[in-house]
């Protein structure tokens, strides 16, 4: 026996023995034997999340500080339930699914969480793109495809190193995995220092921080924070059209930022290491005592500092630059760029087309230039601030140049961390659609298919605000979410897959309650992704199409699986 599986028996007995003498016993058993959670935290905590945190704060302030809380608790609660069922049977999910509840449920899990890896790969390079160009090397790389092809070369061979190392499990793959986590704490700590200094300088009003957290869904369908505020007094039509555009581009970060707390890859990646680690029933506590204290409460903290900071650093606020009447001086706001585009709009709001197009460009300049503060405080909400922009949130802690290297430094390690962290899920799930044994050459091909498909990020984004992908391929991610969500309900109710393990009256109801509501979450959250792309030409049929030929399938399965069983 190796020392290993001798360790995990030890571990395994410590539990049997805590559960027989008492609660106070268990709870410093669960502590002494936590570990798991935090791994995890680190998959959550990447620049998927960062980004949805830093763009929350931008657009809500803190009046969205709800949202990452009950994404979080959500996720929570139906990770636990798959990590019962696993340790429960000691099957692998992908095949409990198929042999006892629908294997179309099953085949689309595991296809949503390829898709989801090689798709989320692809704001991982984009965002490390920008911590170097932004940041750490500002004149050294031009914001050409070349050479954002190129750096993802060196990133993605970097990455299959990386890969490669942590299969030898060598003292290399460890000492660069502890630099890459230190790095990421360094940014972390950095946000907690923020939220501190500030705290402390009397600028944060802890009493509306708080109220923050108590969720509000009319924020769903109007807009929130100052910005809010600031559309009172303004014309009808006018306020229509800044309603609009605030309600579309906030409900797309608030998506966003919702599946970066949980996203389907992880739902695969969590039943799949607990059997790597040899857990079995023994363990059904400690994982969900796991997975609440090394992963809820961790992630809260960290995305609730980084929305304050970020609330406090950007939300409603604007250089004087952009609010002058002079519009040579107007041209000079760093914020400019961004704002301008919405503002051309906005004129369009009071003129017919024919005035409009009537208009030189220096009247276009002189009427953006003539706006009302409050219209140009709102256009700055919604620009998309690039790496650089957004590392001013450290700088009340840090001072602009070293929050600009801090920021750079913790961003491009999330992402590379991030992107090894998704190649070796994409690994784990090609073994599963091979029907090969973990580990070996479908692994490392799983590895390669998704380093390589993140890596062409290039040719499908053209975009300024690099880390702006995160948000959207987040909303692609959520709207594959309710996938795993429905398969973990119908799992938890499967008689034939529990057998005596299922739980049963108060329990079976509590479970069913808090699953049923995650579930319905996750489909108003994945609806509302849908219903917003589908006004795209393309896209919008397609992902409509392929959503109901899918729903379809499912009913088909069940109907199969149903006359089986009678027969």
């Amino acid at each position: 026996m190796s020392q290993a599986e001798t360790q995990i028996d030890r571990d395994r007995q410590a539990l049997i023995e805590s559960q027989n003498q008492g609660s106070s016993a268990v709870l410093k058993t669960y502590f002494r034997l936590s570990g798991p959670g935090w791994l995890q935290s680190a998959i959550t905590l990447g620049s998927g999340s960062l980004a949805g945190a830093l763009f929350l704060g931008v657009l809500g302030g803190t009046s969205l500080l709800w949202l990452q809380l009950v994404a979080i608790v959500m996720g929570v609660i139906m990770l636990s339930a798959i990590s019962y069922v696993t340790l429960s049977t000691g099957e692998r999910p992908f095949r409990a699914i198929n042999k006892h509840i629908n294997p179309v449920l099953g085949w689309g899990w595991l296809i949503a969480t390829c898709m989801a890896n090689m798709i989320w790969c692809m704001p991982q390079y984009s965002v490390s793109f920008a911590a170097l160009q932004k940041n750490l090397l500002p004149n050294a790389l031009t914001d050409t495809p070349g050479t954002k092809l190129a750096l993802s070369a060196v990133l993605f061979a970097a990455a299959l190193v990386v890969v490669l190392l942590n299969g030898q499990k060598g003292r290399a793959a460890k000492v660069f995995d502890v630099l890459l986590k230190s790095l990421i704490g360094i940014i972390v700590l950095c946000f907690f220092g923020v939220v501190i200094y500030l705290s402390l300088d009397g600028r944060l009003d802890w009493g509306k921080i708080f109220t923050g957290f108590i969720p509000d869904l009319r924020q769903w369908n109007q807009p929130t924070g100052q910005v809010a505020s600031l559309l009172e007094g303004l014309p009808e039509g006018v306020q229509s059209f800044w309603s609009e555009r605030l309600v579309k581009e906030q409900r797309a970060v608030m998506i966003g930022a919702a599946a970066t707390a949980v996203g389907i890859n992880m739902t695969f990646l969590l039943p799949y290491s607990m059997l790597n680690r040899g857990w079995s029933k023994p363990f059904r506590g400690l994982a969900r005592f796991d997975l609440a204290t090394g992963m809820a409460i961790p992630y809260v903290l960290v995305t609730s500092c980084v929305v304050i900071a970020s609330a406090a650093t950007f939300h409603a606020k604007v250089d004087p630059a952009l609010l002058s009447a002079n519009p040579a001086e107007m041209q000079q706001s760093p914020l400019y760029p961004g704002a301008s585009k919405v503002l051309l709009e906005r004129l369009k709001v009071e003129k017919t087309e024919a005035q409009f197009d009537a208009l030189t460009d220096s009247e276009q300049l002189g009427a953006m230039a003539a706006l009302p503060e409050s219209e140009k405080r709102i256009a700055s909400s919604l620009v998309r601030r690039n790496a650089q922009e957004l590392s001013q949130a450290l700088a009340p802690l840090l001072g602009p140049k070293m929050a600009n290297l801090i920021f750079g430094v913790g961003v491009l390690a999330m992402g590379f961390s991030t992107i090894v962290i998704l190649m070796l899920i994409n690994g784990y799930a090609f073994c599963e659609l091979v029907g090969a044994e973990q580990g070996g050459r479908a692994h490392l091909v799983g590895c390669i298919v998704a380093g390589l498909a993140g890596a062409s990020w290039p040719l499908l984004w053209d975009g300024d605000a690099k880390l702006w992908l995160a948000i959207l391929t987040s909303s692609f991610g959520m709207m594959l979410l309710p996938i795993a969500y429905f398969t973990f309900l119908m799992m938890m109710n499967s008689k034939s897959l529990l057998g005596d393990e299922k739980p049963q009256g108060e329990k079976m109801l509590l479970w069913n309650i808090l699953m049923i509501i995650s579930v319905l979450g996750a489909l108003v959250a994945a609806g509302t992704a849908i219903w917003d792309k589908a006004s795209h030409p393309t896209a919008g049929p397609l992902v409509i199409a392929v959503g109901v030929i899918y729903l379809v399938l499912v009913i088909i399965g069940f109907i199969v699986k149903s006359r089986r069983k009678m027969a």
